[in-house]
Parts: C-alpha cells; structure tokens; sequence
C-alpha cells in the first residue's frame, strides 16, 4: 500500500519545517517499516488526519484494531509516548507498544472511533465532556520528568511574538497585553501538573472503553488553567459570526473557570497569551484568515 502523507499534514508541517528537512519525502518507506516492525496488516491511512502526524489504522496480527502514528521529532513524539504512559490510558488513548529509541516517531495506539469527536457534539454539551476529560488528565508528573514547562515554551514563543510584531506594527498593542499577562502569571504559578498541552474538541475521541479519550498531546508541565486556555476559544469561527460573541466569550471563560475549579483571571490571562501566540504565529505563515479570527477573538479579552 502506498503511504502518501494527506494534504492537511503535507500544508501544515511545510509551515514549520527546518531548512533541509526530508521527513515527509522518507514518511511513505518509514510507514512500510513501521507496519512490518508492528506485524500489522493496514486499513486505511486517516483522511484528513492531523497537521503533525501520519495516523494509519491497522489490525495487529491477533485481528486487534490499532492505530499506528509516525511524527517527525520536531512534533516531540518522544514526550508524546512517556505522558501516554503516565496516564495509562487514564482519560486519553493507550500506549500498546512501549517502543524503543529506534522508532521514537513511531506510536502503536489504541484504536478509537476516528472519525467521532466532542466536537460533533452541541456546543455546550461538547464543552462540557471536554473539560471533564481535560480534569483527568492534571495529574502530578512523575519524579525526573523531563517534560517541557509552560515557562520554557512560552519563553520561545514570546520571543518570536516580539520579532513578528516588530514587522507588524498593528500587532504591537496586543503582543505588549499578551506578553505582560505571560509575565505576571509566571510570577507565581499555582501548581505543577501534567498537561496536555494542545487540548481542544477535536482532540476527544469516542471511545470503547470509555465515552471519551483525548489523544495528540504536546505534554508540557505547569498551571492547568494553560491547559483550558485552549479549550475557551474553540469553534472560534462561530463565536466570530455572533453579534454576542465578546459576551459569549466572557461566559465561556467564567464557565469553564468555575466547573474546574480554575482562577478565572488565570484562565483570562492565558487565553489571551494563547490566543495572541496563535493569531501572530498564523500571520508568520501566512494564513491571514486564521490570525484575523484569533486577533478578533483576543481583543475581547
């Protein structure tokens, strides 16, 4: 079977790809060996898929459904595989294969149902079961850990906020509001958790051991209220196209805020970092469309 990497992912990691990079002209050869390695006989590969990984859904040599999910390390599969591990299928997607360091881009995964997410869900019953899923996940990292901290991602991020924003004179205002609120909110974080670290609807997946699953994390250490942040802004589109949307925006904060038991001005604060990072990061890349959408959004905050 040919493995030709979807659009989606093809658009999406030519965005942020290293000078020289060849991952994705070596992805169909590697996903062949990752078959063969697993001794698993392939489905389908997922259309549209994720914008950083290959998911191709196969059945191992029992007839087991499984999922088979190969990243470039920029995507830090890696850590990908040791939080799947902490959480021991606790709230998101089991780790079939402990793997070694000889296929780090390489995860064997529990098979959900692809193509049924919280996102299919009305909007108010989707935020809901995500949060709940989120909550299981803010667990206490293991001893030695050496995950990413949200103080050390955040750090790259703002530095290249700052060098956008000196290209984009508009961008300044927000940039300035999103950087300080980073700063203070640093100044004294509230806990340490395991997060997810790139939470939203559509990364929760129907599931047969339990309703729901997260998968796709970027686990990163710090706050839990970094991890909603994320969650606040989802079906941004929507919430665009309403005359009510600043106001929806406010409740959605305070919602979410309360059902976790989450400072609200800590939740504020990283949804406007989070949001800036996004709508500043999309115009580096030119998706002009997205950054307007995330600007607008993190105005009303």
């Amino acid at each position: 079977m040919a493995f030709e990497p979807p659009g989606r992912l093809v658009r999406a990691l030519g965005e942020t790809a290293p000078e020289g990079d060849d991952w994705l002209e070596k992805l169909p050869e590697a996903a062949r060996q990752a078959v063969e390695l697993c001794e698993s006989t392939v489905e389908r590969v997922q259309v549209p898929g994720g914008r950083s990984s290959l998911v191709v859904l196969v059945r191992r040599a029992d007839g087991t459904p499984a999922v088979l999910k190969l990243a470039p390390r920029r995507a830090r599969p890696t850590a990908e595989r040791a939080a799947l591990a902490h959480w021991g299928g606790r709230g998101a997607v089991q780790l079939l294969d402990a793997g070694t360091e000889a296929d780090e881009g390489v995860l064997l995964l529990e098979r959900l149902h692809p193509d049924v997410s919280v996102r299919s869900l009305p909007e108010s019953k989707a935020l809901l079961e995500a949060a709940g899923t989120l909550r299981r996940l803010w667990v206490e990292p293991p001893s030695g850990h050496g995950f990413e901290t949200v103080a050390e991602r955040t750090g790259r991020q703002a530095e290249a906020m700052r060098a956008t924003a000196v290209a984009g004179s508009d961008l300044v205002p927000l940039v300035e509001a999103a950087l300080a609120a980073r700063e203070e909110l640093l100044a004294d974080p509230p806990e340490r958790r395991l997060l997810h670290g790139t939470f939203r609807q559509s990364k929760v997946l129907a599931g047969d051991r339990m309703p729901w699953l997260a998968v796709g994390p970027d686990p990163v250490v710090g706050e839990t209220a970094f991890d909603l942040a994320r969650l606040v802004r989802d079906r941004v589109e929507d919430l665009i196209a309403q005359p009510s949307g600043p106001s929806t925006t406010r409740r959605r904060v305070k919602r979410l805020a309360e059902s976790l038991e989450v400072d609200q001005e800590r939740l504020r604060g990283w949804t406007l970092f989070r949001a800036v990072e996004s709508g500043v990061r999309a115009r580096r890349v030119g998706r002009e469309r997205d950054a307007e959408l995330l600007l607008e959004f993190a105005g009303w905050l």
